[in-house]
């Protein structure tokens, strides 16, 4: 009987992802650090996808031999971090690959400040694309933490294993922000090319009158155009200007606003509907939280 096509699961359980893929059972129910030269790729697989009801942290050795940007490589030959949050969709793998992927259910951050602080980290968000390639150095850092939490899960359980653990999780976070900065910091020129894409994209947009029949832009429309996940546009975005995607597209609605109250005589409500906004209040709401006055004072205080 021949299998259904695009057959997909879920997985709640480490223990079961385990099971599934032909590793040995996790030292902990819930985090485990995987080799992934020991994952088991069936070609007679029960599922064409699944989900993951934990964290991933993935690095691959063969991520990035040359990661392009645009018309430049960058060559660091490191290897590569991808993070993924709970409840993504993955394709099951096809072919062996290097590396470690570290799961962490998010059980195991309860009652941990590190709860609710990991949802603050916008990797989590970015596609698979988007990964953060290490340097030579950066490399030894990750794999440095790496060993002190598999050293830890392989080693006696105690009352402080718990704490060490999380700890070690929370510094790599860091340690993977600062080397995403880094990668902004070192990539900004290929990167000024998207902010002057996303600047065409909104002047487009306001004086086409894109906005009048599609309402205000998104940032899941301007990360569509270009090519990018939104978290992944935003904190590019912060790295050149200061600004996120959102408040990007607010700072170029409130400069559009500004010259129609300034060149033209149409009313409040007039330039609100022009610029997309379904309601006037809420055009003259974000307009005087941008410049401390009403649309009507500023056409007013210029006159």
């Amino acid at each position: 009987m021949k299998r259904e096509e695009n057959v997909l699961r879920k997985f709640d359980s480490l223990s079961d992802f385990h099971r599934a893929f032909g590793l040995p059972r996790p030292s902990h129910p819930l985090i485990s650090l995987v080799n992934i030269e020991e994952v088991t790729i069936s070609k007679e697989a029960s599922f064409d996808f699944f989900i993951l009801g934990f964290y991933k942290i993935v690095y691959k050795t063969t991520l990035c031999g040359q990661a392009k940007y645009g018309q430049n490589y960058y060559d660091f030959g490191e290897g590569g971090l991808i993070f993924t949050a709970p409840n993504q969709v993955f394709e099951s793998p096809k072919s062996a690959a290097s590396g470690y992927a570290f799961f962490i259910h998010p059980d195991f951050l309860l009652t941990y400040p590190l709860a609710k602080k990991i949802k603050q980290y916008g990797f989590f968000s970015y596609a698979a694309n988007e990964a953060l390639y290490l340097s030579a150095h950066e490399k030894e850092t990750v794999m440095s933490v790496f060993k002190i939490i598999d050293d830890e899960l392989k080693g006696r359980i105690d009352h402080f294993s718990h704490d060490v653990v999380i700890s070690q999780i929370e510094l790599l976070l860091n340690y993977c922000n600062r080397f995403y900065n880094r990668q902004f910091i070192t990539h900004k020129a290929v990167y000024k090319d998207l902010l002057f894409r996303v600047e065409e994209l909104l002047d487009d947009y306001f004086n086409n009158s894109i906005s009048l029949n599609e309402g205000l832009p998104s940032v899941q429309y301007l990360a569509d155009q270009v090519n990018v996940s939104p978290g992944y546009l935003s904190d590019i975005l912060r790295s050149l200007t200061g600004q996120n995607a959102q408040q990007h597209i607010h700072y170029k609605l409130i400069e559009k606003a500004k010259e129609k109250l300034s060149a033209t005589t149409l009313s409040v409500s007039e330039i609100a509907y022009e610029l997309g906004f379904e309601h006037p209040q809420s055009f003259s709401k974000l307009f005087k939280s941008k410049t401390n006055l009403s649309p009507l004072e500023f056409r007013q205080s210029f006159n």
